[in-house]
């Protein structure tokens, strides 16, 4: 078998900034190429922004999920494509087909150009396609986590029944998804955690599954130590409505801690215009406690690290836990949940609380507020950490080790 492989990444959205599967495809391909390897993303908005030799391959779609034109109305010419035709109607009826439309594209594609590679990589689209692509060369997919969970999540929170039944339409891929993978013989997770929650939602054996943690970019985030740290400042990394990030539970804990405290919690990122979070920052007046920043560059996100005291991560589940190993990166200390992969990430270098607690938030933010040493121990705990656990070369290495097993299986 040759050393170095011809691999074909297929992604179906690929923020590079912000969202675990972007943030993935985008250092995973660099790092495979900084190892030899042939490597070609095939990709659906936003642009990945590629270097270190690898190829890309923009897949054109109608791309109605851009944050700046969310849901916005094709043109009559746009439609004229079948594919576009059946996301179009997904999108209307509420559902969410970006998946299974994508998969049907990069298949397209495969068939048109001719395309072969040693081995295809799907990033969890898992749509019916990849089940066509397997019947001529090997096909391996990375699930970060279930779905399932946040489907479960989305509908308990859901405040009316008409919401409920929203949720439940726009989470159906997961049927095509759970019965792809299925079929899948070799299967890659990033957390042991992950591995167990798919196994076991998805009804897959755990042997079928090569858990292989990823990398924290430390060109991106790293401790500036020319700038001090603000007390009373914390900083979360995730300003989504969605219930699975569990902002709303870190709003209450900062309102306990705002009559005790001075305090300013920092949000990277908008929440949408009169979404649920935004509607509880009004109910609970903390406009003047909270700053959210909107879209920012690399260098303000690292520096919003080196001013933050204590990096808040109180998600009710993740599959491995980014903004972790980015706080920890930057030698911030950090508070997280025990939710899903967050212990695993964090090890002895966080305070961890219990998922879902707002009390339990607000005791962990003044007890580190008010104990500078424990503070410093946990940042450099941390740091540590991910110099020694968390690369993506280690990432790229086990990554091609597992693609060699199922090329092996394969033929």
């Amino acid at each position: 078998m040759n050393s170095h492989l011809k691999i074909g990444l297929i992604s179906y959205r690929s923020n590079p900034h912000c969202g675990g599967q972007g943030v993935y495809i985008r250092h995973l391909s660099h790092a495979l190429s900084d190892l030899g390897h042939d490597v070609e993303v095939i990709a659906g908005p936003p642009d990945p922004q590629l270097n270190n030799g690898v190829k890309l391959t923009m897949l054109k779609t109608l791309d109605l999920y851009d944050p700046e034109n969310l849901f916005r109305t094709p043109r009559p010419a746009e439609l004229a494509d079948p594919i576009s035709m059946l996301e179009w109607l997904g999108v209307s009826s509420m559902g969410y087909p970006e998946p299974f439309t994508f998969g049907m594209r990069a298949k397209r594609h495969l068939k048109e150009t001719r395309k072969t590679y040693d081995i295809i990589h799907d990033n969890q689209s898992l749509s019916w396609s990849l089940l066509s692509m397997a019947r001529t060369m090997p096909v391996t997919a990375t699930i970060h986590h279930p779905m399932t969970v946040d489907r479960r999540l989305a509908v308990q929170g859901a405040p009316s029944f008409y919401k409920k039944l929203q949720a439940i339409r726009w989470y159906s891929f997961i049927s095509m998804q759970k019965s792809v993978a299925r079929k899948i013989p070799g299967l890659i997770t990033v957390s042991e955690s992950s591995k167990k929650d798919i196994a076991r939602e998805y009804k897959i054996p755990e042997s079928r599954f090569k858990t292989i943690p990823i990398g924290i970019d430390m060109n991106h985030f790293y401790p500036i130590k020319a700038i001090k740290k603000q007390p009373g400042r914390i900083i979360v990394t995730n300003s989504a409505d969605t219930p699975l990030k569990g902002l709303h539970h870190l709003l209450y804990a900062v309102k306990a801690i705002t009559a005790k405290r001075r305090i300013k919690l920092v949000v990277i990122g908008s929440p949408k215009k009169k979404g649920p979070i935004e509607k509880l920052v009004k109910k609970l007046a903390l406009e003047s406690y909270i700053t959210f920043t909107g879209r920012i560059d690399h260098d303000a996100f690292v520096k919003e690290y080196a001013k933050a005291s204590i990096a808040v991560v109180p998600s009710l589940y993740e599959g491995f836990g980014l903004p972790v190993g980015e706080a920890m990166a930057c030698r911030t200390p950090v508070i997280s949940t025990t939710a899903g992969a967050l212990p695993e990430v964090a090890g002895d270098a966080a305070k961890l609380v219990p998922p879902g607690n707002a009390k339990a938030l607000e005791l962990a933010i003044l007890e580190l507020l008010d104990d500078p040493a424990q503070c410093e121990a946990l940042a450099e705990r941390g740091y540590q950490r991910v110099l020694n656990e968390f690369t993506w070369e280690k990432c790229a290495i086990r990554t091609a080790e597992a693609y060699r097993d199922i090329i092996h299986a394969y033929h």
